[in-house]
């Protein structure tokens, strides 16, 4: 059996259009990705798990103006980052805790 490896997967956005970026970021969210900041989302996945994200994101954002970036980092460099200021959290639900 081939063993599978998760990288953490890191999703950042531009996306002016508030509807568009309410289904993506919906999205990221029913694929097991975390919000971190406002526009961006991270989580374990592996290759085929990010395959078909990316698949998704195309198809959800296709003819519209949008960016986005994926990038797939490993546990040991995503353990490395930094975060500076107050770090915002959400609960399960994504909605952001005060």
């Amino acid at each position: 059996m081939v063993a599978t490896t998760e990288l953490i997967t890191l999703v950042i956005y531009d996306i002016p259009d508030d509807d568009l970026r309410l289904k993506v970021a919906k999205f990221l969210l029913s694929k097991g990705l975390k919000r971190v900041q406002k526009s961006a989302f991270a989580g374990p996945l592996t290759s085929s798990q990010r395959a078909d994200l990316v698949a998704g994101l195309k198809k959800l954002v296709a003819g519209r103006k949008a960016n986005i970036q994926v990038y797939p980092l490993t546990p040991a460099s995503y353990a490395q980052r930094v975060s500076i200021g107050v770090e915002l959290r959400y609960d399960e639900e994504d909605r952001l805790i005060t």
